[in-house]
């Protein structure tokens, strides 16, 4: 299951023990904000991504959504989703627990600008009912991502 190795990956921290698993399902958004007891903007949503067949993730605030031309502008391709069959496949982890940590080699993980505005953000840990409240520099440590991005919109205040 992937929260395990979610769980496994944090060991290597000793941070394993702040994993939050819930009753309830923290799937989207939503559903995790309210898990979480948090404003939904500051979940911190993974989505995949494909570039010329190798899979990319990018953390964005839960508020936030892809502009198609932000992404274009940094990637130089269209944005293509991974189909959910893809998502574990290539990340190791379902839709609805998609995250940075413990995750397959070769995938690249961008975190995106929208996340900066917040103290600390809550990435799922690979369930559909799980998360992890960290700080920014926690994310950026733990992630192992390759830089931040600027490839949403909606989100600015």
């Amino acid at each position: 299951m992937a929260i395990e190795k979610c769980r496994a990956y944090f060991k290597k921290f000793n941070m394993e023990d702040k994993i939050l698993e819930f009753e309830v399902s923290s799937a989207t958004v939503e559903l995790a904000a309210v898990a979480a007891g948090c404003e939904p903007e500051r979940i911190a949503k993974t989505m995949s991504f494909k570039i010329d067949d190798k899979p990319i993730l990018i953390v964005m605030a839960g508020d936030a959504r892809i502009d198609n031309s932000k992404y274009k502008g940094q990637f130089y391709t269209k944005a293509k989703m991974l189909t959910p069959e893809e998502v574990i496949e290539y990340i190791g982890h379902g839709v609805g627990g998609v995250c940075p940590f413990g995750i397959n080699q070769g995938v690249t993980v961008y975190l995106d600008e929208s996340l900066k505005r917040f103290n600390t953000v809550f990435p799922a840990c690979g369930s559909s009912n799980s998360a992890i409240e960290l700080t920014i520099p926690e994310l950026e440590k733990y992630s192992n991502y390759v830089g931040w991005v600027d490839v949403c919109k909606n989100w600015q205040q």
